[in-house]
Protein backbone atom coordinates (compact mmCIF):
# COMPACT_ATOMS: atom_id res chain seq x y z
CA UNK A 1 0.00 0.00 0.00
CA UNK A 2 1.28 3.58 -0.85
CA UNK A 3 2.28 5.99 2.25
CA UNK A 4 0.91 8.96 2.75
CA UNK A 5 4.83 10.09 2.34
CA UNK A 6 5.27 8.47 -1.31
CA UNK A 7 2.00 9.63 -2.42
CA UNK A 8 2.78 13.26 -1.85
CA UNK A 9 4.56 15.47 -4.59
CA UNK A 10 7.75 16.99 -3.37
CA UNK A 11 8.94 20.03 -4.34
CA UNK A 12 12.86 20.79 -4.15
CA UNK A 13 13.79 24.28 -3.82
CA UNK A 14 17.15 26.36 -2.93
CA UNK A 15 17.52 29.68 -1.62
CA UNK A 16 17.16 32.73 -3.05
CA UNK A 17 17.43 30.60 -6.17
CA UNK A 18 14.70 31.01 -9.05
CA UNK A 19 13.66 27.25 -9.78
CA UNK A 20 13.20 25.68 -13.35
CA UNK A 21 8.92 25.89 -14.45
CA UNK A 22 7.18 23.91 -12.07
CA UNK A 23 3.40 23.10 -13.42
CA UNK A 24 1.55 24.02 -10.20
CA UNK A 25 -2.88 23.31 -9.80
CA UNK A 26 -4.84 26.35 -8.95
CA UNK A 27 -5.09 24.20 -5.62
CA UNK A 28 -1.44 23.60 -5.23
CA UNK A 29 -0.79 27.61 -6.21
CA UNK A 30 -3.01 28.94 -3.65
CA UNK A 31 -2.02 26.32 -0.69
CA UNK A 32 1.93 27.72 -1.44
CA UNK A 33 1.32 30.96 -1.60
CA UNK A 34 -0.95 30.69 1.83
CA UNK A 35 1.45 28.63 3.52
CA UNK A 36 5.14 30.00 2.54
CA UNK A 37 4.83 33.64 1.47
CA UNK A 38 8.34 34.13 1.25
CA UNK A 39 8.38 32.02 -1.48
CA UNK A 40 7.70 34.57 -5.05
CA UNK A 41 5.54 33.13 -7.61
CA UNK A 42 6.40 34.16 -11.24
CA UNK A 43 4.63 32.38 -14.28
CA UNK A 44 7.08 30.91 -16.72
CA UNK A 45 6.66 32.21 -20.25
CA UNK A 46 4.84 30.41 -22.95
CA UNK A 47 4.12 27.39 -20.18
CA UNK A 48 0.67 27.63 -19.22
CA UNK A 49 0.15 26.43 -15.54
CA UNK A 50 3.59 26.26 -14.95
CA UNK A 51 5.62 28.75 -12.60
CA UNK A 52 9.28 29.92 -11.29
CA UNK A 53 9.68 29.75 -7.73
CA UNK A 54 12.31 31.91 -5.77
CA UNK A 55 12.61 31.47 -2.29
CA UNK A 56 13.54 34.33 0.10
CA UNK A 57 15.86 33.47 3.33
CA UNK A 58 13.22 30.85 5.11
CA UNK A 59 14.36 27.71 4.65
CA UNK A 60 13.49 24.27 5.53
CA UNK A 61 10.62 21.91 4.81
CA UNK A 62 6.75 22.52 4.55
CA UNK A 63 4.07 20.18 4.18
CA UNK A 64 0.91 21.65 3.12
CA UNK A 65 -2.14 19.18 3.67
CA UNK A 66 -0.98 15.70 2.01
CA UNK A 67 -0.72 16.77 -1.03
CA UNK A 68 2.84 19.37 -1.23
CA UNK A 69 6.21 18.30 0.54
CA UNK A 70 7.91 21.59 -0.16
CA UNK A 71 12.10 21.71 0.86
CA UNK A 72 13.84 24.89 0.38
CA UNK A 73 17.57 24.15 1.19
CA UNK A 74 19.91 26.59 2.42
CA UNK A 75 22.79 28.11 0.60
CA UNK A 76 25.11 26.93 3.63
CA UNK A 77 24.91 23.11 4.47
CA UNK A 78 22.42 21.89 6.70
CA UNK A 79 25.22 20.52 9.18
CA UNK A 80 26.51 23.86 9.40
CA UNK A 81 23.24 25.71 10.13
CA UNK A 82 22.48 23.32 12.72
CA UNK A 83 25.83 24.12 14.32
CA UNK A 84 25.37 27.89 13.95
CA UNK A 85 21.71 27.64 15.35
CA UNK A 86 22.83 25.74 18.51
CA UNK A 87 25.90 27.92 18.91
CA UNK A 88 23.73 31.50 18.79
CA UNK A 89 20.62 29.64 21.03
CA UNK A 90 22.68 27.96 23.75
CA UNK A 91 26.45 28.86 23.26
CA UNK A 92 26.77 24.65 22.28
CA UNK A 93 29.59 23.83 20.24
CA UNK A 94 28.64 21.12 17.75
CA UNK A 95 30.51 19.81 14.60
CA UNK A 96 29.30 19.54 11.30
CA UNK A 97 29.98 16.09 11.89
CA UNK A 98 27.49 15.28 14.47
CA UNK A 99 24.79 16.46 11.92
CA UNK A 100 26.56 14.72 8.55
CA UNK A 101 23.51 12.42 7.49
CA UNK A 102 23.53 12.87 3.86
CA UNK A 103 22.56 15.37 1.56
CA UNK A 104 19.56 13.60 0.61
CA UNK A 105 17.83 14.02 4.15
CA UNK A 106 15.86 17.34 4.43
CA UNK A 107 16.17 19.30 7.98
CA UNK A 108 13.46 17.45 9.95
CA UNK A 109 15.43 13.95 9.59
CA UNK A 110 18.85 15.66 10.22
CA UNK A 111 17.26 16.82 13.29
CA UNK A 112 15.87 13.69 14.39
CA UNK A 113 18.91 11.62 13.39
CA UNK A 114 21.15 14.38 15.69
CA UNK A 115 18.88 14.15 18.29
CA UNK A 116 18.63 10.48 18.74
CA UNK A 117 22.04 10.04 18.71
CA UNK A 118 22.48 12.87 21.39
CA UNK A 119 19.68 11.49 23.39
CA UNK A 120 21.31 7.44 23.25
CA UNK A 121 24.46 8.78 24.70
CA UNK A 122 23.00 11.24 27.59
CA UNK A 123 21.02 8.09 28.52
CA UNK A 124 23.36 5.71 28.68
CA UNK A 125 24.86 7.15 32.03
CA UNK A 126 21.29 6.56 33.19
CA UNK A 127 18.18 8.88 32.88
CA UNK A 128 18.54 12.47 34.71
CA UNK A 129 16.85 12.32 38.22
CA UNK A 130 16.51 15.22 40.21
CA UNK A 131 14.43 17.52 43.08
CA UNK A 132 10.88 18.45 42.49
CA UNK A 133 8.96 21.19 44.44
CA UNK A 134 4.93 19.38 45.29
CA UNK A 135 2.68 21.19 47.27
CA UNK A 136 -0.19 18.01 48.16
CA UNK A 137 -3.03 17.62 50.76
CA UNK A 138 -1.98 13.89 52.28
CA UNK A 139 -3.03 11.99 55.24
CA UNK A 140 0.41 11.18 56.20
CA UNK A 141 2.79 14.03 57.02
CA UNK A 142 5.68 14.78 54.70
CA UNK A 143 8.39 17.64 53.85
CA UNK A 144 7.09 20.77 55.83
CA UNK A 145 3.29 21.47 57.30
CA UNK A 146 2.13 24.54 55.33
CA UNK A 147 0.26 26.09 58.49
CA UNK A 148 -1.31 29.17 56.68
CA UNK A 149 -3.26 26.77 54.43
CA UNK A 150 -4.12 24.81 56.85
CA UNK A 151 -5.34 27.59 58.68
CA UNK A 152 -7.37 29.27 55.91
CA UNK A 153 -8.63 25.97 54.50
CA UNK A 154 -9.05 23.65 57.24
CA UNK A 155 -9.47 25.68 60.24
CA UNK A 156 -7.09 23.92 61.93
CA UNK A 157 -9.18 20.14 61.22
CA UNK A 158 -7.38 17.16 61.40
CA UNK A 159 -5.93 15.24 58.44
CA UNK A 160 -5.72 15.32 54.66
CA UNK A 161 -2.28 17.98 56.15
CA UNK A 162 -1.29 20.35 53.68
CA UNK A 163 2.52 19.89 52.96
CA UNK A 164 5.05 20.81 50.73
CA UNK A 165 7.69 18.27 49.99
CA UNK A 166 10.59 17.75 47.28
CA UNK A 167 10.02 14.74 45.31
CA UNK A 168 13.22 13.10 43.80
CA UNK A 169 11.69 12.63 40.07
CA UNK A 170 12.54 12.15 36.60
CA UNK A 171 9.92 13.99 35.66
CA UNK A 172 11.76 17.18 35.53
CA UNK A 173 12.27 19.89 32.76
CA UNK A 174 15.13 18.62 31.34
CA UNK A 175 13.42 15.21 30.52
CA UNK A 176 10.50 17.17 29.28
CA UNK A 177 12.36 19.12 26.95
CA UNK A 178 13.51 15.85 25.47
CA UNK A 179 10.24 14.15 25.52
CA UNK A 180 8.22 17.37 23.88
CA UNK A 181 11.18 17.36 21.11
CA UNK A 182 10.69 13.85 20.20
CA UNK A 183 6.87 14.33 20.12
CA UNK A 184 7.01 17.30 17.82
CA UNK A 185 9.10 15.38 15.52
CA UNK A 186 7.03 12.22 15.36
CA UNK A 187 4.12 14.43 14.62
CA UNK A 188 6.05 15.39 11.18
CA UNK A 189 5.99 12.54 7.87
CA UNK A 190 9.95 11.79 8.70
CA UNK A 191 11.76 9.85 5.38
CA UNK A 192 14.02 8.46 7.81
CA UNK A 193 12.89 4.71 9.19
CA UNK A 194 16.09 5.31 11.35
CA UNK A 195 14.81 8.37 12.54
CA UNK A 196 11.20 7.02 13.29
CA UNK A 197 12.53 4.11 15.59
CA UNK A 198 14.74 6.56 17.56
CA UNK A 199 11.74 8.72 18.48
CA UNK A 200 9.91 5.55 19.42
CA UNK A 201 13.36 4.79 21.90
CA UNK A 202 12.89 8.00 23.27
CA UNK A 203 9.54 7.75 23.97
CA UNK A 204 9.84 4.59 25.89
CA UNK A 205 12.39 5.89 28.19
CA UNK A 206 10.51 8.78 29.00
CA UNK A 207 7.20 7.10 29.90
CA UNK A 208 7.32 8.34 33.36
CA UNK A 209 7.84 12.17 32.14
CA UNK A 210 4.89 14.37 31.70
CA UNK A 211 4.49 15.78 28.06
CA UNK A 212 4.12 19.24 28.13
CA UNK A 213 3.30 21.38 25.50
CA UNK A 214 6.19 24.15 25.78
CA UNK A 215 5.33 27.96 24.11
CA UNK A 216 6.09 27.52 20.50
CA UNK A 217 9.44 29.22 19.67
CA UNK A 218 10.38 29.93 23.38
CA UNK A 219 11.10 26.83 25.26
CA UNK A 220 12.33 27.39 28.71
CA UNK A 221 16.31 26.97 29.69
CA UNK A 222 18.17 24.99 31.73
CA UNK A 223 21.58 25.41 34.06
CA UNK A 224 23.79 22.85 33.63
CA UNK A 225 26.35 21.32 36.37
CA UNK A 226 28.19 18.57 37.13
CA UNK A 227 25.14 16.53 37.71
CA UNK A 228 23.52 17.28 34.49
CA UNK A 229 26.80 18.18 32.22
CA UNK A 230 25.89 15.07 30.20
CA UNK A 231 22.53 16.25 28.97
CA UNK A 232 23.89 19.64 27.71
CA UNK A 233 23.62 18.61 23.88
CA UNK A 234 20.86 17.03 23.71
CA UNK A 235 18.97 19.51 25.92
CA UNK A 236 20.44 22.03 23.24
CA UNK A 237 18.84 20.46 20.29
CA UNK A 238 15.25 19.65 22.24
CA UNK A 239 15.47 23.94 22.27
CA UNK A 240 16.51 24.16 18.71
CA UNK A 241 13.35 21.67 17.93
CA UNK A 242 11.00 23.30 19.90
CA UNK A 243 11.65 26.66 18.35
CA UNK A 244 11.69 25.62 14.55
CA UNK A 245 8.54 23.31 15.08
CA UNK A 246 6.64 26.95 15.36
CA UNK A 247 5.38 26.63 11.37
CA UNK A 248 2.15 25.65 11.94
CA UNK A 249 -1.15 26.88 10.12
CA UNK A 250 -4.69 26.39 8.72
CA UNK A 251 -5.17 27.22 5.48
CA UNK A 252 -9.13 26.80 4.46
CA UNK A 253 -9.38 22.79 4.48
CA UNK A 254 -5.54 22.54 4.08
CA UNK A 255 -2.99 22.23 7.36
CA UNK A 256 0.53 23.30 6.71
CA UNK A 257 3.18 22.45 9.23
CA UNK A 258 7.01 22.35 9.18
CA UNK A 259 10.82 22.78 10.40
CA UNK A 260 11.72 25.92 8.91
CA UNK A 261 14.61 28.21 10.02
CA UNK A 262 14.47 32.05 9.36
CA UNK A 263 18.22 32.75 8.30
CA UNK A 264 17.78 36.50 8.70
CA UNK A 265 16.94 35.60 12.32
CA UNK A 266 19.31 33.14 12.94
CA UNK A 267 22.15 35.22 11.38
CA UNK A 268 21.61 37.77 13.57
CA UNK A 269 21.31 35.93 16.88
CA UNK A 270 24.64 34.03 15.81
CA UNK A 271 26.37 36.99 15.11
CA UNK A 272 26.12 39.30 18.13
CA UNK A 273 26.16 35.59 20.90
CA UNK A 274 29.36 35.05 19.39
CA UNK A 275 30.49 38.63 18.93
CA UNK A 276 29.81 39.11 22.62
CA UNK A 277 31.98 35.93 23.43
CA UNK A 278 34.98 37.72 21.30
CA UNK A 279 34.66 40.78 22.82
CA UNK A 280 33.57 39.62 26.39
CA UNK A 281 31.09 41.98 26.07
CA UNK A 282 27.38 41.16 28.36
CA UNK A 283 23.99 41.26 26.80
CA UNK A 284 23.52 44.72 28.62
CA UNK A 285 26.77 46.29 26.87
CA UNK A 286 26.20 44.96 23.63
CA UNK A 287 22.90 44.67 22.71
CA UNK A 288 20.40 43.17 19.87
CA UNK A 289 17.72 44.78 18.62
CA UNK A 290 15.25 44.29 21.85
CA UNK A 291 15.99 45.89 24.97
CA UNK A 292 17.34 49.04 23.67
CA UNK A 293 16.36 52.68 25.07
CA UNK A 294 14.08 54.86 22.49
CA UNK A 295 16.33 56.08 19.58
CA UNK A 296 14.44 58.61 17.33
CA UNK A 297 15.76 59.80 13.89
CA UNK A 298 14.39 63.44 14.23
CA UNK A 299 13.68 65.90 17.02
CA UNK A 300 9.91 65.57 17.79
CA UNK A 301 10.44 61.80 18.15
CA UNK A 302 8.67 60.18 15.62
CA UNK A 303 10.52 57.95 13.70
CA UNK A 304 11.89 55.21 16.08
CA UNK A 305 14.99 53.32 15.10
CA UNK A 306 15.94 49.91 16.40
CA UNK A 307 19.52 48.96 15.47
CA UNK A 308 20.32 45.11 15.01
CA UNK A 309 23.49 45.36 16.94
CA UNK A 310 25.41 48.38 18.74
CA UNK A 311 27.65 48.24 22.28
CA UNK A 312 26.69 51.10 25.37
CA UNK A 313 28.57 52.03 27.54
CA UNK A 314 25.52 53.05 30.34
CA UNK A 315 23.32 55.10 28.85
CA UNK A 316 25.96 56.02 25.95
CA UNK A 317 25.91 54.64 22.47
CA UNK A 318 29.12 53.65 21.04
CA UNK A 319 29.10 51.59 18.05
CA UNK A 320 26.04 50.62 15.83
CA UNK A 321 25.65 47.90 13.11
CA UNK A 322 23.31 46.10 10.98
CA UNK A 323 23.36 42.65 9.98
CA UNK A 324 22.34 41.53 6.65
CA UNK A 325 21.34 38.46 5.34
CA UNK A 326 20.54 38.81 2.01
CA UNK A 327 20.94 38.18 -1.77
CA UNK A 328 23.23 41.07 -3.21
CA UNK A 329 25.04 41.05 -6.30
CA UNK A 330 29.02 40.98 -5.98
CA UNK A 331 30.62 44.11 -6.58
CA UNK A 332 28.11 46.40 -4.40
CA UNK A 333 26.33 47.59 -1.29
CA UNK A 334 22.84 48.56 -1.45
CA UNK A 335 22.35 52.12 -0.88
CA UNK A 336 18.88 51.69 1.25
CA UNK A 337 21.58 49.82 3.47
CA UNK A 338 24.16 52.41 3.70
CA UNK A 339 21.00 55.07 4.13
CA UNK A 340 19.51 52.91 7.28
CA UNK A 341 23.13 52.76 8.59
CA UNK A 342 23.65 57.02 8.10
CA UNK A 343 20.23 57.42 10.08
CA UNK A 344 21.55 54.91 12.91
CA UNK A 345 25.26 57.18 13.12
CA UNK A 346 23.23 60.45 12.86
CA UNK A 347 20.35 59.52 15.39
CA UNK A 348 23.23 58.15 17.94
CA UNK A 349 25.99 61.05 17.35
CA UNK A 350 28.60 58.73 16.32
CA UNK A 351 30.96 59.19 13.41
CA UNK A 352 29.77 56.22 11.63
CA UNK A 353 28.57 52.60 11.64
CA UNK A 354 29.35 49.24 10.08
CA UNK A 355 27.33 46.73 8.02
CA UNK A 356 27.81 43.19 8.27
CA UNK A 357 27.17 40.95 5.67
CA UNK A 358 26.80 36.66 5.51
CA UNK A 359 28.51 36.11 2.37
CA UNK A 360 32.40 34.82 1.47
CA UNK A 361 33.03 37.98 -1.03
CA UNK A 362 31.16 40.96 0.13
CA UNK A 363 32.92 44.14 -0.83
CA UNK A 364 34.45 45.24 2.21
CA UNK A 365 35.19 48.92 2.14
CA UNK A 366 34.41 52.39 3.48
CA UNK A 367 32.55 55.03 2.50
CA UNK A 368 32.87 58.70 3.51
CA UNK A 369 29.63 60.49 3.77
CA UNK A 370 29.88 63.76 1.97
CA UNK A 371 29.34 66.70 4.51
CA UNK A 372 28.09 64.64 6.87
CA UNK A 373 31.98 63.77 8.55
CA UNK A 374 30.86 60.18 8.83
CA UNK A 375 32.07 56.79 7.26
CA UNK A 376 30.15 54.00 6.81
CA UNK A 377 31.82 50.42 6.71
CA UNK A 378 30.45 47.20 4.99
CA UNK A 379 31.94 44.07 6.18
CA UNK A 380 31.52 40.39 5.38
CA UNK A 381 31.30 36.90 7.53
CA UNK A 382 31.78 34.03 5.62
CA UNK A 383 29.51 31.29 6.95
CA UNK A 384 31.08 28.40 5.45
CA UNK A 385 33.37 25.59 7.02
CA UNK A 386 33.23 24.21 10.26
CA UNK A 387 31.97 26.06 13.18
CA UNK A 388 35.82 26.61 14.80
CA UNK A 389 36.34 28.21 11.38
CA UNK A 390 33.83 30.95 11.74
CA UNK A 391 34.12 31.79 15.19
CA UNK A 392 37.79 32.84 13.99
CA UNK A 393 36.45 35.09 11.67
CA UNK A 394 34.02 36.61 14.29
CA UNK A 395 37.37 36.95 15.94
CA UNK A 396 38.87 39.43 13.66
CA UNK A 397 35.41 41.03 12.47
CA UNK A 398 35.03 42.10 16.64
CA UNK A 399 38.56 43.77 15.98
CA UNK A 400 36.63 46.20 13.85
CA UNK A 401 33.92 46.72 15.84
CA UNK A 402 36.21 47.45 19.14
CA UNK A 403 38.13 50.08 16.46
CA UNK A 404 35.15 51.70 15.61
CA UNK A 405 33.91 51.68 19.45
CA UNK A 406 37.17 53.33 20.42
CA UNK A 407 37.12 56.19 17.56
CA UNK A 408 33.40 56.86 18.99
CA UNK A 409 34.57 56.98 23.05
CA UNK A 410 37.70 59.05 21.92
CA UNK A 411 35.79 61.46 19.87
CA UNK A 412 33.71 62.21 22.36
CA UNK A 413 36.53 62.69 25.36
CA UNK A 414 37.95 64.73 23.02
CA UNK A 415 35.12 66.89 22.57
CA UNK A 416 34.05 66.95 26.44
Amino acid sequence: TMTTATRMRKIDLREYQRSDPIRLSPEELGALRAAIPSVSVEPADGAGGAYHLKPGAKVGAVEIGDALSVLIRPKIAIPQLLSLACYASDLVKFRADDFNFGDANALPDILALAFTRQARRAFSRGLLRGYREEEDALYTVRGRIRFDEMIRRRFGAPPPVDVRYDEFTDDILENRLIKAAASRLAAARLRSRDARRGLGRIAATLDNVSLVEFRRGDPPQTRFDRLNEHYREVVALARLILRLSEYESWRGNARASGFTVDMNKLFQEFVTRALRVALGASEKTLRGDRNLPGIWLDEDEHITLKPDISWWDGGVCQFVGDLKYKDIEIGGVPNADLYQLLAYAAALDLPGGMLIYARDRAEERVYAVRHGGKRLQAAALDLSGGLDAVLERVKVLANKVRALRDEARGRRTAAA
